[in-house]
C-alpha cells in the first residue's frame, strides 16, 4: 500500500542523480552505463536519465509492501536494486562535473521509510523512466521518473542486458576515477 508520495521537478546536472539512504559528496566509483540505475555504494543508487542537463519530473513513492507493476506502456521496463538503509530518510543529490549537490526541495517535507526488520535494514527500489524525446541531450525532454521504495530483504538486481560498448564505457569511467586512464582501443601483443 502507498504510504507517502512526493512529486517535484529536479534540475539535472550532466551525470544524473543519486538517491538513497546516505548523503553523498563525491561521484560513485562505478557508473551503470547500459542501465538506468546502479549502486553508488550499498545505500544509494546513481540514476542516468536521458536529459543531460534540464528538468526532470520525479515522483518518489514509499510503500509498505511491493507495489503492483505499472502497466502504462509509456514507461520503459522497470529496473530494481536493493539498498541498505543507513538512515530512514530519503536523500537526493544531482551530479554535476566536479560537484554533488543536495537536490531535495526545501518546500518538500522529507520522506522516511521503515526498512525490513533484521540486522541489515534493506529497502527495495524500483525505477520507471519515460522521456518524450528519447535522444540524449540538453533541455526539456519531457522526462519523468517514478521511484518506488519498500522494505524487503536484499535480492538480486533487475536490469536489461548490457552491450560491449556499455561495458567499455564502464571500464573507462572506472579507470578515469582511479587515475589509470588506458587506451582500450590498442591491442596488446600476445605472449607465448
Amino acid at each position: 500500500m502507498l504510504v507517502h508520495e512526493a512529486e517535484f521537478t529536479v534540475d539535472l546536472g550532466e551525470s544524473g542523480y543519486l538517491i538513497g539512504f546516505t548523503e553523498h559528496d563525491d561521484y560513485p566509483d562505478e557508473m551503470p552505463y547500459g542501465w538506468r540505475c546502479g549502486p553508488a555504494g550499498a545505500s544509494s543508487a546513481i540514476v542516468l536519465p536521458t536529459t543531460d542537463t534540464g528538468p526532470l519530473q520525479l515522483t518518489v513513492q514509499i510503500h509498505d509492501s511491493p507495489p503492483a507493476p505499472e502497466t502504462d506502456s509509456a514507461w520503459e521496463p522497470a529496473e530494481e536494486i536493493s539498498l541498505l538503509a543507513e538512515t530512514d530518510r530519503v536523500h537526493l543529490a544531482t551530479v554535476d562535473p566536479g560537484d554533488v549537490t543536495d537536490a531535495w526541495p526545501e518546500e518538500e517535507p522529507p520522506l522516511r521509510v521503515h526498512p525490513a526488520p533484521g540486522p541489515d535494514r534493506w529497502i527495495r527500489m524500483r525505477l520507471y523512466c519515460h522521456a518524450d524525446d528519447p535522444e540524449p541531450g540538453i533541455g526539456d525532454h519531457g522526462e519523468r521518473h517514478l521511484i518506488q521504495l519498500w522494505p524487503a530483504p536484499a535480492t538480486p538486481p533487475v536490469h536489461p542486458t548490457i552491450s560491449e560498448e556499455d561495458l567499455q564505457a564502464r571500464a573507462e569511467y572506472t579507470a578515469n576515477r582511479s587515475g589509470l586512464l588506458t587506451d582500450y582501443t590498442t591491442e596488446l601483443p600476445v605472449q607465448d
